[in-house]
């Protein structure tokens, strides 16, 4: 199999057969070998029903479903670990990415381990497009790396890069980092975007919060999973040193200057100091057992049935 094309859907019915239409076309265009790997992310409107249907015409088409909603991440993973392609292209179910696009990612996929695609003219609301410009410079400016649109999930990897990666959670905003993380060559293209015709868009605030929180996670996991104690040993030795600083100011007054010191907030600061940096330095500690120990992530996602 040369391609795999994998397709994350929620509630996107009405998108599902003019998709599968436009994609088919371009594939046609390509002349590759390709499979495409719709995931069902427990969806509880028509889109599994119009799934079924192509299903049963096309034996390049399966699909997985899902038992409830586990998100995007988990929806990735599964299609990862199905896919047979030598290059596998991610592409959103919503219809705002467009499938012709595909060969040119695949074009420079060549060259390279993985390309995102680079939405230059988005077509969204003003107020999501200045979100995500303030989000992909916080991006770029917390990581070091230089990709204008990390979150673009029309994307090409290797198989090899796509089965190395692990991805939960909100993590899969952050693909082409934990791939550059590793040592992967990652490349952008600009891509053309369209505006949403049919369905609700899953963007929102609590989107948005979350993607922020999730960058502070990738930012620790590309610079601290390895030495947790690199991080909390940090603080804690800032926060010891202070603490002792402190207390050695007291005891001068104490035994030099011969000046009470049991009454001063000082001395409560000091003591909290120490405290707060022996209990940095035992987190570190627990972080480096956990990371010693490595043991398996638990699983992510229940298949119901697979066609």
């Amino acid at each position: 199999m040369d391609i795999s094309i994998i397709i994350p859907v929620y509630n996107e019915e009405a998108n599902i057969i003019p998709l599968y239409k436009e994609l088919k076309q371009a594939m046609d265009k390509i002349r590759k070998e390709y499979e495409v790997i719709f995931v069902d992310d427990g969806s509880n409107d028509g889109t599994f029903e119009r799934l079924s249907e192509i299903n049963r015409t096309d034996r390049n088409v399966r699909v997985i479903q899902f038992t409830k909603n586990f998100q995007k991440a988990a929806a990735l993973t599964a299609g990862f670990k199905e896919a047979k392609g030598e290059a596998i292209v991610t592409i959103d179910g919503d219809l705002q990415d467009d499938p012709n696009e595909i060969k040119k990612i695949l074009d420079e996929i060549k060259n390279c381990d993985l390309v995102v695609g680079w939405r230059y003219n988005r077509a969204d609301k003003f107020t999501k497009k200045i979100a995500s410009s303030i989000f992909n410079r916080l991006v770029k400016f917390t990581t070091g790396i230089k990709i204008h649109d990390s979150d673009c999930n029309l994307r090409a990897i290797k198989d090899y890069v796509a089965k190395d990666l692990n991805i939960y959670g909100g993590l899969y905003r952050y693909i082409p980092i934990i791939a550059h993380n590793k040592g992967y060559v990652v490349k952008e293209v600009k891509v053309n975007h369209r505006k949403r015709l049919y369905g609700k868009s899953k963007y929102g605030a609590k989107r948005l919060f979350g993607g922020v929180l999730d960058l502070i996670t990738i930012k620790f996991l590309i610079s601290y999973t390895k030495k947790p104690m690199h991080l909390f040993g940090y603080f804690g030795f800032i926060s010891t040193f202070i603490g002792s600083l402190f207390g050695l100011y007291l005891l001068i007054i104490k035994y030099v200057y011969n000046n009470p010191i049991a009454n001063r907030p000082l001395l409560f600061l000091s003591i909290l100091l120490v405290l707060v940096g022996v209990q940095f330095f035992s987190i570190g500690l627990i972080g480096e057992m956990i990371t010693s120990y490595n043991q398996n992530a638990e699983r992510q996602y229940t298949i119901k049935r697979k066609l």
